[in-house]
C-alpha cells in the first residue's frame, strides 16, 4: 500500500445498471475517505449479472421463459438495450468510484486471489438477497477475506422482509463471522435477531451521509422548474396514469427519468439515461416526484423536493423503513384516485432534523467500525 491509512475493500452491487446503485456506492467511498482512510470498492460483476449476459440472466425469471422462441425473441430485444445502458453505467463508475485493479468475476476468483486491505467491508443495497442466478452469494457475506482480517457491514440489506428457510443457517454462519453488523431497514435488524444474532445496528443508507450540499456539488447545472418528475423502476401502468393525471391536475408537464429505451414510449417526456448530474438535478429541482424507487424517495428527502411514494411490491420494506424513519409515511400512495398531495405539501423539518440526527450517529458508528 502506498501510504500509512488504512485501506477497507468494500464489496456492493456497484455495478447493476442503476443510479442508486453506483451512488451509494459513491456515498460509501467517499465518507470513508473523510475519515482519512483508503476506500476501494471491489471490482466484483458476477458473470450472470454482466451487463453483456443480464438477459439470459433475467429471462430465465420471466414469462418469456416458456419456450426456445420466446427465449430468443425475449433476448434479441432485451440484450442491446441492457447492453447500451451497462456501457453507459460503466462510464459513471468509473468516474466516480475508485475500483479495484483486477476485475472479479466469480466468488473462486475472489477466495483465490482477494485484494489486499486491512478491513473487508460488505456496502448497502440488497447484497444478501438473491443474487443473479442464486439465492445468495457467499462473497456479499465475505467469504473471502484472509483469515484473521477484520469485517464489517455498512448498511447491509436483504431487499425483502424474511429470507429462503433453506438459506437461513449458512445466512447465520456468514453473519457470525463479522466484527460489526450494520443494516439499513429495520426488518434487517429483526430478522438478524430472529437468526440468534442481536449485535446489529441500524445506520442510514450511504446516500443520505451525504447532505444536499455535498450532492449538489455534482450538478454541474440547475434544471429549471415547473414540471412533476417520474422516476419509476417497476413496470405499472398504474403508475404511469396516476402520473399522467397528477401533472395535468398540477398544470405542469410530466418528466419521465429512464435508463430503459422501451419506457420513452410510456407517460411523460422522456429524459433517456441522463447522466449523474442531470439525474440529481431533476430530482433536486422537481415540483413534484412520483416515484417506486427507494434511493428516489431518498435523493428526494435529502433535496427536500416534495413527493409521493408508490410502494413497489415485494421490495416494499426498503421505501417503508426510511418513510417510518423521517415520519413521511403519509407521502405512500394508497388510492390511485388520490391527488391531495398536489396541496398537502411536506414541511420537511422534522425529517431534516431526523436526518441530521441520523446522519452523525451513522457515521461515528461507520467510523468506530473501521478504527476500532
Amino acid at each position: 500500500m502506498s501510504d500509512n491509512r488504512k485501506k477497507v475493500a468494500i464489496i456492493t452491487r456497484h455495478a447493476v445498471s442503476n443510479y442508486g446503485s453506483v451512488l451509494q456506492a459513491y456515498a460509501l467511498q467517499k465518507a470513508i475517505n473523510s475519515f482519512g482512510f483508503e476506500a476501494e470498492i471491489i471490482d466484483y460483476i458476477r458473470e450472470d449479472e454482466d451487463y453483456h449476459n443480464i438477459a439470459d440472466t433475467l429471462v430465465k425469471k420471466s414469462s418469456w421463459n416458456k419456450n426456445a422462441l420466446t427465449r430468443i425473441v425475449y433476448k434479441s430485444i432485451q440484450s442491446p438495450e441492457y447492453i447500451k445502458m451497462g456501457k453507459v453505467f460503466e462510464k459513471y463508475r468509473k468516474k466516480l468510484l475508485n475500483e479495484s485493479g483486477t476485475r472479479y468475476t466469480s466468488a473462486d476468483e475472489l477466495k483465490k486471489n482477494p485484494p489486499a486491505a486491512d478491513i473487508y467491508c460488505t456496502g448497502s443495497d440488497q447484497v444478501w438477497g438473491a443474487i443473479g442466478s442464486d439465492e445468495i452469494d457467499g462473497a456479499y457475506f465475505l467469504n473471502f477475506a484472509p483469515k484473521g482480517k477484520k469485517k464489517i457491514a455498512y448498511a447491509a440489506s436483504f431487499g425483502k422482509t424474511d429470507t429462503n428457510s433453506s438459506c437461513k443457517e449458512k445466512i447465520r454462519d456468514y453473519l457470525a463471522s463479522y466484527d460489526c453488523l450494520t443494516v439499513r431497514e429495520n426488518s434487517a435488524v429483526n430478522l438478524i435477531n430472529h437468526l440468534g444474532i442481536d449485535t446489529v445496528n441500524q445506520v442510514l443508507d450511504p446516500t443520505l451521509l451525504l447532505d444536499r450540499n455535498e450532492w449538489s456539488k455534482l450538478i454541474k447545472a440547475d434544471i429549471q422548474k415547473g414540471y412533476v418528475l417520474l422516476y419509476q423502476l417497476h413496470s405499472n401502468p398504474d403508475m404511469d396514469n396516476y402520473a399522467e393525471e397528477f401533472a395535468n391536475k398540477a398544470g405542469l408537464k410530466l418528466i419521465r427519468l429512464t435508463p430503459l429505451f422501451h419506457r420513452i414510449f410510456q407517460s411523460g417526456k422522456a429524459v433517456y439515461l441522463p447522466d449523474i448530474s442531470s439525474f440529481l438535478s431533476y430530482i433536486k429541482n422537481a415540483d413534484y416526484m412520483i416515484t417506486d424507487s427507494f434511493h428516489g424517495t431518498a435523493f428526494a428527502i435529502n433535496f427536500n423536493t416534495q413527493f409521493i411514494d408508490i410502494l413497489p411490491g415485494e421490495t416494499k420494506t426498503r421505501n417503508q423503513s426510511i418513510l417510518e424513519l423521517t415520519g413521511l409515511y403519509d407521502r405512500v400512495l394508497n388510492d390511485y384516485n388520490d391527488f391531495s398531495f398536489i396541496e398537502n405539501k411536506i414541511d420537511f423539518s422534522e425529517a431534516n432534523q431526523k436526518i441530521a440526527d441520523e446522519r452523525i450517529k451513522s457515521l461515528n458508528i461507520l467510523k468506530e467500525m473501521i478504527e476500532n
